[in-house]
């Protein structure tokens, strides 16, 4: 038996948020790479290597987004939300490049370090930084809902710290004709980046390998099905996300024998789960004996041979 199927899609998503951001920053780029070039400035190009993949991002992002609205049909039944994270997934990698690049040029710059505009860089990136700011007001409200659309906004984030430190560059090499310290600031955004984005593709493999969603603790899950009266036992129990913002949860449930309104049963294991750890999407299947799945072991913490006695689970 089974309860608790609600395929009601995720929270609006800022469409027309992205769109918006896309044109600002799209519309940039190409000043900034121009600016690069005839200012000689490093500091200035990897700034504007950073805001390409914003613009990849915020495009890859919009796509999947527009792409996770077709609906579930007979080849894929949860319907195309995973795309977001694979795009949040390739705007990660996309970073990891990035700063590799960044930081091989900067050290070829730091052997011959080379002369840089301060004047013309200073009014780019300027520019620049209120391009970021913009976008990123228009991205914060979906950031927290969305791996996709956080992980545009990290783009963005990243860059607009990068506009910063090309300034404060700037304004140091004009002060003391310290042409090195373009190439500084170039490995700073660089390393600053890399963790930030490790996290990011740390999140979307764990989604993408069907692991335990961020902020729902398994061993929490069992407990509460098992504090349930009647549950002698609970065994095959997953917890995985189609994308961000959608757990899904199975589980079987051995009850007593004696229990005569298994649908009763059904509804409070169903109203626990979603009341305690906000998991509304899942399928419960009743058992008066464990059947075969109890005895698949899955490693320490695992769902496999979970059959333990609600007298055990409050020891």
């Amino acid at each position: 038996m089974s309860a608790g199927h609600d395929h009601a899609l995720p929270a609006t998503t800022k469409e027309r948020s992205l769109g918006w951001a896309l044109v600002l920053t799209s519309a940039f780029l190409i000043a900034e790479v121009v600016g690069g070039v005839v200012l000689n400035s490093l500091a200035l190009l990897s700034d504007a290597a950073h805001m390409f993949t914003d613009v990849a991002a915020l495009a890859i992002a919009l796509a999947a987004i527009r792409i996770a609205r077709r609906p579930a049909d007979q080849r894929r039944t949860f319907g195309y939300h995973r795309f977001e994270i694979l795009a949040a997934a390739f705007n990660a990698l996309l970073l990891f490049g990035v700063a590799g690049y960044i930081l091989f040029e900067a050290w070829q710059r730091w052997r011959q370090p080379e002369e840089v505009q301060t004047t013309g860089v200073l009014v780019v990136a300027a520019l620049g930084l209120v391009v970021n700011l913009a976008s990123m007001w228009l991205l914060r409200s979906g950031k927290d809902s969305s791996l996709n659309v956080k992980g545009a906004y990290l783009e963005v984030w990243s860059d607009m710290l990068g506009s910063i430190g090309v300034i404060v560059g700037a304004l140091v090499i004009r002060i003391t004709g310290w042409n090195w310290v373009d190439s500084v600031i170039a490995v700073a955004i660089g390393l600053w980046v890399l963790p930030r984005t490790w996290v990011l593709l740390k999140d979307t493999l764990n989604i993408l390998l069907e692991g335990v969603p961020e902020g729902i603790d398994l061993a929490a899950v069992r407990r509460s099905l098992l504090s349930l009266p009647g549950v002698l036992g609970v065994h095959d129990l997953h917890v995985w996300a189609v994308t961000s913002g959608r757990p899904s949860l199975t589980v079987h449930l051995v009850h007593a024998p004696d229990i005569t309104a298994p649908a009763d049963l059904l509804e409070r294991a169903r109203a626990v789960l979603a009341a305690e750890h906000h998991v509304t999407h899942t399928t419960v299947q009743l058992e008066t004996q464990p059947c075969t799945q109890a005895g698949v072991a899955v490693g320490p913490g695992g769902s496999g041979d979970e059959a333990a006695s609600r007298q055990d689970a409050h020891a």
